[in-house]
């Protein structure tokens, strides 16, 4: 399972002019399912997530994670959008590859779990609609953009 994570001010998808899924300050994750992903891979994707330093403290670092902003009750949401070609294989030719990317039936629930994992933690959560052609709009904050793979998680 990948994660492109972007800190973002505001963030919103649509679908059909119909808007689906917003959120202020947060996090913007689009996320990607691969073959051998199981419901394990989600949690501790959404608890790295979750607890991530990303935001700033009164100094200005960014020493704060979504979890302690919601405790101080400042704004912080997360907008959660599948993204199938985070798994592209653009190595040969024109036409990148999409064969590493799980099927829909294994993928949606796992983006689901996913979501369901930052909720737990107690996070808004607003999401895309899967499966949809979406048009997500978003104004990137600082810019912070992070890669996350389920995979290399916990290795160094």
């Amino acid at each position: 399972m990948r994660v492109l994570l972007q800190r973002v001010t505001e963030a919103r998808v649509e679908v059909g002019g119909e808007t689906v899924g917003e959120t202020g300050p947060g996090f913007l994750l689009l996320v990607g399912v691969t073959h051998g992903d199981g419901a394990a891979a989600a949690a501790p994707l959404a608890a790295k997530v979750a607890n991530l330093r990303l935001f700033a403290d009164a100094a200005g670092a960014m020493n704060r994670s979504a979890l302690e902003l919601l405790a101080a009750g400042e704004p912080v949401g997360m907008l959660v959008v599948s993204q199938f070609t985070l798994y592209a294989d653009a190595r040969k030719g024109r036409r990148p590859s999409y064969v590493d990317a799980a099927a829909p039936a294994v993928a949606e629930p796992l983006v689901a779990a996913f979501a369901a994992a930052l909720r737990g933690f107690g996070l808004p959560v607003a999401e895309g609609r899967f499966g949809a052609s979406m048009r997500v709009s978003l104004v990137n904050d600082g810019p912070v953009t992070l890669w996350l793979d389920s995979a290399a998680l916990g290795k160094r």
